[in-house]
């Protein structure tokens, strides 16, 4: 298993790797066959208004899938506990779903949704703003796959979101946890001149 470390505000001591190498070896070794590489990004908030400000985030890369935890707590070490075991219950579900996947024929359930118009000024009299700084910064392969894998990496990432390219039409979507419940997803939708300005949900 190929393990990367990271400090953000914090030291990474050769005590705190070596914990964070036995933790995650215990937590990967039932799916050794399945990890290819393990990211480990430590960190401490600066606020002295935050509570838990000791975070252990993880990525796992396994097969091409990419599974994700994260965990913050009042100390570190007891983070790099959480993070550990959550990872691992995130890796046995994902090769459950593997094993289903080979035992039992896939049935796809959708519901269709009625179009609905979309006011042509979605924000009204407020102006788009950015971040005035811009934090942090990631770039993911982005292959093609349908709805239903879309929604198995959402489960696996530890995010309310997951951006994708759908394989039916070959652009950028992003499904999405719902506040009261189920999943929602954002598709680009064409204009009358053949650009995609506007969304639907």
């Amino acid at each position: 298993m190929k393990l990367l470390v990271q400090g953000n505000n914090i030291a990474v001591t050769d005590s705190i790797h070596d914990y964070v190498e036995e933790k995650l070896e215990k937590a990967v070794k039932h799916f050794q066959n399945l990890t290819t590489k393990v990211d480990v990004h430590l960190s401490v908030a600066r606020n002295s208004r935050i509570g838990n400000k000791h975070k252990a985030e993880v990525t796992v890369y396994a097969n091409g899938t990419v599974i994700r935890a994260q965990e913050n707590s009042e100390n570190l070490y007891a983070s790099i506990d959480m993070v550990s075991d959550k990872i691992s219950r995130q890796l046995r579900k994902y090769k459950e779903k593997q094993l289903d996947k080979k035992t039992r024929p896939q049935s796809k359930i959708g519901e269709v949704v009625p179009e609905q118009s979309i006011k042509p000024d979605l924000i009204g009299d407020r102006a788009p703003e950015l971040p005035a700084e811009v934090v942090r910064m990631k770039y993911f392969a982005m292959p093609p796959m349908t709805v239903e894998e879309a929604l198995e990496q959402l489960q696996l990432v530890d995010h309310d979101f997951y951006m994708f390219r759908n394989s039916a039409t070959d652009e950028i979507n992003v499904i999405y946890i719902r506040n009261h419940g189920g999943y929602g997803l954002i598709q680009p939708r064409l204009n009358n001149n053949g650009s995609s300005n506007n969304f639907k949900k």
